[in-house]
């Protein structure tokens, strides 16, 4: 909006523009900038319902429906596209001028939005239901707004305008198609360039001068080309971040992307992708208070990567008026002032260009001849110079910025030139880098012989084009993937937005190209970037030139490259001290750290102390500091059994806390060892080094869904029931160090017999834990997350892993305020066992930034003392440990040190499965060589804390608690980098201590949920008569929503008593009125809950058994099956029980559903999305996307019009009659049962007219589920003689 407040203008405001402006307040949230763009377009002279559809447009693209219900639309956000960046992330905006008032929601559908209307014709809009009393027999319509949905209401007339009706009369006040038609043109795609246009050393030359190393070529440029995705990578970054590296870096490495947590979701964008789009329009923006169709003469691209002859084409547009602005820096007369004297000419040529009617600045660092005294500026610092001049000159509007770049050719790269304000990117020498290669002999004969797929010169170089687009298949790569961890969802929205942390450059370069982006520790300055952009020029033209790119060493270690922290030497260091148990060789490995070069930020801090050292015997005992400790959430999966049960018995052994990660862990590791002979057991015969009394069980443990419980998660999986009630900690894992904002794949080779068992899957098959947590979209759900946990298990403390970034302290806030009682701040630094390289190296901020403003948030907040603060990322030693805690940590988790202590050699071949230690591995003969013990990590960490003890001791105090906070304790070492001084204070500045100690802050009890209707429930004699010994119970009772996770207490202690599915008596609960979220979450076998009424969203989230049925009251003023009765996502990662709901859904019925079965009268958008069990029936209609990633289960839907066939997600299903009699009699069966509960009239005339209706339905199967007699009429089993005979009438409820 800043950049284009100077083009505003509009005859209502008579020439008083400037009286109106700023528009925008940097400093105020989304929700107010939105607000006040909104009331700018309707002040003047735009209908509410016309802003709101400039400014939170549906997703129109490849919308199945759209284009029947209102084709008019599509042609008016064709118009607006070009000249007004959506707004995204979860919203539901209520608006009104005094005469109309209306509701719309987001693109993605991402908060809740019911409606209802009664017959005295008032209509009710709220978030939820039940918040306000009803006479149910004078509602005459119950609905919800889906995705990018609106309803309207005219004051005056009195007329209620639904979606369909408003979008329609918007669209039709001006004809948006035909200025479309005449004035929107698109580019169309150019063949790329068959052969190479340097010769091969001039192509090296060049290379080395804008600072490619043989690892960018190899592993990054050549793999895209190659195989059309980003590679991919592990373990984690443990190289100095680019400011304190010794070696030169691209200006590109001083930014980290920024990512979702909390505030707003990631997006998903391989099974969501159908919201976002990549769509850029080129070309002068107008005036958005003005309507005529000189607004949409612009230039759409499909893409912002373009090939030399597509930049061509937009070059010799007539109406474009392209201009090439060169972009070097001359050197002849020294370099100081050099760069700046250059940008300052580059802002002053695109500003004259614009002035002079250019509507493209094409900024080149293209030459025919380099030049050794000129060479070129980064094309990052200027792009961003020339977006922030035109701004700050009112030209930004006028023009758009492309960059045709030799340094850009990953994923990073382009996002970072995007973000700061380039439109579309050429780059050149990554284009010929890709020509180079397909015509290489080496490629050449590996085609040859089989070695690669046989690629042409123009697939080479469509392919490394080709992943930017929008293509669901293309799994977490490119910039779909950038945008989409920040929860955005069109590239124009991007586009300018500098979504980005920068670490390491000064004010002067940040204020002159890229003002607004976070730089909280200074660092280079213009003069010192001159000198580190010629230290790869320079090379390009010495005499002796090396005949091959160097290798830097960036992404794998080796000698003489780049600094690794987990480096061969330190793994060797580190096995002899644990395995020997000798403190001299600890001693050897500390001195090693201590010599390492500058590697992260704490590396620049030391201790001070006004007390006199006292003896390290009145120091607090190991036995104390090591209950502090936590160990990474490695899942069993991604590392191996044997890793996974030996960290776990270690950590027991000490008191500390190890984390299960996504895996789920295996029931026989839950009770003590009794059984061991030697270090042996027979429970676990794989393991060695053993003593009776050991557990393998993790105090902390991840569950499904991105749920840690105990640590532990519920990404993938919902956990059972009876694992949450015997957690200690429950962690929901909403961000992840090493790859903040996505989500997890495990490969499908790493999916053993074993590994599938304990997730619920099948051997072979890649487990997909996607980036949105589907029940997370705001910390409104997240607090509801917290309260279905703490419901469940009242005695566990629950807690919320996050990733450092700025504004971490705000979210932690938040986090605080929703009940949590742990919160963890992850390090960019974390490992991983599988990860885009990109995300690796560029998302993701330093631990010690991330604590320092999370201390300092919750204590001007007042909040400290209600969270214990946990950090994790490249912890080492007690040093690290210590500085932790000076700044304020109480708890500190070890990841990789804990694997290389057990026996990890840092292969960095994690995601190959190919571990040569067995440490990450499912392959037997490579899991028989796992070397470690439980005693090994035993011996490291109390060699941690007698350190930390030691340092107390030279301190002069006796214990944790007496330095945790105190920054003041703390100085910058006299020491100096090699390229620049950073600034350290806002790391050493506090605003004072909490007012308990750490360990009374660690020793309070569980945050409670206060007063709820289960605990009521379960202070009823009848009721706890019935679960002591199983009896049947039979009740009734009113409910509101404010009455939330309703039976998930009295389902953690039927599972407490009887585990899932022991209990035989029968609880039948009946309830009257609306319920609140998380109705029947986590239920049990044997629960029966009737709802006679309604509910809000996550219905029966979790539930492992049981039934519930829901419908509503009778003598309703409106058909139950056109009524929306139950919220979104529900069934969300249930594992079992019985669903009936009377009426329709929202969005993501049954998402991540494991083995439930449920009827429902029609749904929302993504139904069935990433289901892997069980079996939904829908009687009605749906919304789009239908089965994105459903891998297990079948599900039936009744298509009554023939419009759901585009709906469906066809990438996995297949889509078939229900020709199987087994499958018929499933599906009738469960109709019948239906209309049994709930007395559907909808399901008693398709059971009455079956033939008529059998013939509607559709049967969605994934390959999984193939073979099975539901979904297969030629089904064969083995009979008991062994013969083949073909299933009939084997089906059974």
């Amino acid at each position: 909006m800043t950049s284009r407040e100077a083009s505003l203008r509009s005859p209502v405001w008579h020439g008083r523009e400037n009286d109106i402006r700023p528009i925008s307040n940097p400093k105020a949230s989304d929700s107010s900038n939105l607000d006040s763009a909104a009331e700018l377009l309707i002040r003047s002279g735009r209908t509410p319902e016309e802003s709101l559809m400039i400014l939170v447009p549906e997703a129109y693209k490849n919308h199945p429906t759209l284009m029947i219900k209102y084709p008019e639309a599509v042609d008016f956000y064709d118009y607006y596209k070009g000249q007004m960046e959506p707004w995204d992330g979860p919203a539901l905006v209520l608006f009104s001028d005094g005469k109309t008032v209306g509701a719309c929601l987001d693109r993605n559908g991402l908060r809740p939005a019911r409606y209802w209307r009664t017959s005295d014709n008032v209509v009710y809009v709220a978030s939820e239901v039940g918040v306000l009393p009803m006479d149910e027999s004078k509602v005459t319509m119950k609905g919800r707004l889906g995705p990018g949905m609106m309803i309207s209401v005219d004051l005056e007339s009195g007329q209620v305008y639904e979606n369909t009706e408003v979008k329609k009369r918007v669209a039709s006040y001006n004809p948006y198609g035909k200025w479309v038609s005449e004035n929107l043109r698109t580019l169309k795609p150019s063949t790329f360039l068959s052969s190479a246009v340097m010769e091969t050393e001039e192509t090296l030359r060049r290379q080395q001068a804008f600072g490619y190393s043989s690892e960018d070529v190899q592993m990054v440029i050549e793999s895209m080309a190659a195989q059309g995705k980003e590679p991919t990578f592990c373990m984690g970054d443990d190289t100095p971040v680019a400011v304190l590296s010794q070696k030169p870096h691209m200006l590109y490495d001083y930014f980290k992307q920024r990512f979702a947590q909390v505030t707003n979701p990631a997006i998903d964008p391989l099974r969501e992708g159908l919201v976002m789009s990549l769509e850029v329009n080129i070309g002068k923006r107008g005036n958005i208070l003005e309507v005529g169709p000189q607004n949409v003469s612009q230039v759409v691209l499909s893409g912002p990567v373009l090939n030399e002859r597509e930049l061509e084409g937009l070059l010799s547009d007539p109406h474009l008026k392209s201009q090439v602005l060169p972009t070097f820096f001359d050197i002849h007369r020294g370099i100081d002032g050099s760069l700046k004297k250059a940008l300052l000419k580059l802002c002053e040529a695109a500003d004259e260009a614009v002035r002079n009617g250019s509507q493209v600045l094409v900024l080149s660092d293209r030459s025919d001849n380099p030049e050794p005294t000129r060479p070129a500026i980064p094309m990052l610092l200027a792009v961003g110079a020339v977006h922030q001049h035109l701004i700050e000159n009112g030209l930004r509007m006028s023009a758009s910025i492309i960059a045709d770049t030799a340094q850009c050719f990953s994923t990073h790269h382009f996002a970072c030139l995007i973000g700061y304000g380039a439109s579309a990117i050429c780059p050149h020498l990554a284009l010929e880098t890709c020509r180079q290669w397909r015509l290489s002999n080496k490629t050449v004969n590996m085609m040859r012989n089989g070695k690669m797929p046989t690629v042409t010169m123009e697939q080479a170089q469509k392919i490394i084009a080709r992943f930017f687009e929008l293509l669901p298949q293309a799994v977490n790569t490119g910039l779909l993937k950038v945008l989409s961890k920040m929860g955005i969802s069109l590239f124009s929205s991007y586009c300018g937005a500098q979504i980005f942390e920068i670490y390491g450059l000064g004010k002067e370069v940040v204020d002159f190209s890229f003002r607004g982006s976070a730089s909280r520790i200074g660092g280079l300055t213009l003069d010192e970037l001159a000198r580190e952009t010629l230290t790869f020029w320079v090379r390009a033209f010495s005499e002796d030139t090396a005949k091959r790119l160097e290798n830097f060493g960036f992404i794998q270690f080796r000698p003489g490259g780049e600094y690794h922290g987990n480096n061969p030497e330190m793994s060797k260091l580190l096995h002899k001290a644990v395995r020997e148990k000798s403190e001299t060789a600890y001693a050897v490995y500390q001195q090693h750290l201590a010599n390492r070069p500058i590697t992260v930020f704490r590396d620049l801090l030391e201790f001070k102390s006004d007390r006199k050292p006292i003896p390290v015997g009145k120091v607090e005992p190991a036995s104390s500091i090591v209950e502090r400790f936590c160990t990474g959430g490695m899942s069993l999966g991604a590392i191996s059994r044997e890793t996974h049960e030996t960290i776990a018995i270690a950590m027991n052994r000490l008191g500390g806390k190890s984390n299960s990660g996504e895996g789920g862990e295996d029931p026989i590791r839950w009770k003590p060892l009794t059984d061991v002979v030697d270090g042996y057991s027979s429970t676990l015969p794989h393991l060695k080094g053993l003593r009776n009394g050991d557990t393998a069980t993790s105090a902390i443990k991840q569950t499904k869904i991105t749920l840690c419980l105990l640590i532990g998660c519920f990404r993938a999986f919902w956990c059972h029931s009876d694992v949450l009630v015997n957690a200690d900690q429950l962690e929901i894992k909403v961000a992840q160090g090493a790859k903040p904002g996505e989500g997890g794949q495990l490969p499908g080779k790493k999916v053993s017999a074993y590994i599938a068992r304990l997730r619920n899957s099948k051997p072979g098959v890649p487990l997909i834990s996607p980036p949105p947590h589907h029940d997370i979209y705001s910390i409104e759900d997240l607090a509801q997350l917290i309260f279905d946990l703490h419901q469940v298990n009242p005695k566990a403390k629950v807690s919320v892993k996050l990733v450092s970034e700025v504004g971490i302290g705000t979210v932690a806030s938040g986090v605080a305020k929703a009940n949590a009682d742990i919160i963890q701040i992850s390090g960019y630094d974390g490992g991983t066992g599988a990860s885009p390289i990109s995300s690796i190296k560029h998302a993701g901020g330093p631990w010690e930034l991330g604590l320092a403003e999370t201390q300092k948030t919750l204590i001007g907040n007042g909040l400290r003392e209600r969270v214990i603060i946990r950090v994790d990322g490249g912890f080492k030693s007690g040093v690290d440990v210590l500085i932790a805690a000076a700044m304020g940590a109480d708890e500190y988790g070890f990841g990789t040190l804990a694997m290389i202590a057990t026996g990890c050699i840092m292969a960095r071949i994690c995601h190959t499965n190919n571990c040569p230690v067995g440490v990450a591995s499912q392959r037997e003969e490579l899991r028989a060589r796992f070397p470690g013990l439980p005693g090994d990590l035993v011996n490291f960490f109390l060699y941690i804390a007698e350190e930390v003890r030691g340092i107390l001791s030279q301190l002069g105090y006796e214990k944790l608690d007496d330095i945790i906070g105190r920054t003041d304790l703390l100085k910058p070492r006299d020491i100096s980098l090699v390229k620049t001084h950073l600034d350290l204070s806002y790391l050493l500045s506090s605003v004072g201590l909490p007012k308990r100690s750490s360990t009374s802050i660690r020793k309070q009890e569980v945050h409670s949920n206060g007063p709820v209707l289960d605990d009521t429930i379960l202070q009823d004699p009848e009721i706890m008569d019935a679960i002591e010994n199983e009896q049947t119970v039979h009740k009734t009772m009113s409910i509101y929503n404010v009455d939330r996770s309703v039976c998930g207490r009295i389902a953690g202690v039927i599972a407490k008593k009887y585990g899932d599915t022991g209990f035989a008596g029968q609880l039948n609960l009946t309830f009257n009125g609306s319920a609140g979220q998380s109705f029947a979450c986590f239920l049990s076998p044997g629960m029966n809950i009737r709802l006679v009424g309604e509910a809000n969203d996550y219905v029966g989230k979790g539930m492992a058994g049981g039934e519930v049925v829901i419908l509503p009251v009778e003598s309703t003023g409106f058909l139950p099956e056109d009524a929306t009765i139950v919220g979104n996502t529900c069934l969300y990662g249930a594992t079992g029980g019985l669903l009936f709901v009377r009426g329709k859904a929202g969005e993501r019925f049954a998402v991540r559903n494991s083995l439930a079965q449920a009827v429902v009268e029609g749904t929302g958008d993504h139904c069935c999305e990433y289901m892997t069990g069980g079996c939904v029936v829908v009687l009605g209609k749906v919304g789009r996307n239908v089965a994105a990633g459903m891998t297990g289960g079948l599900a039936y839907i009744l298509d009554e019009d023939n419009t759901l066939l585009p709906k469906v997600n066809k990438e996995i299903v297949k889509i078939q009659r229900v020709t199987s009699q087994v499958g018929q009699i499933q599906l009738k069966s469960l109709i019948q049962a239906h209309v049994e509960k709930t007395g559907s009239s909808k399901g008693a005339t398709i059971v009455q007219e079956w033939d008529k209706y059998l013939a509607m339905f559709w049967q969605l199967v994934p390959p999984s589920e193939e073979d099975t007699p539901e979904a297969n009429s030629d089904h064969l089993v083995k009979t008991t003689t062994g013969e083949e005979e073909q299933v009939s009438n084997t089906f059974a409820v």
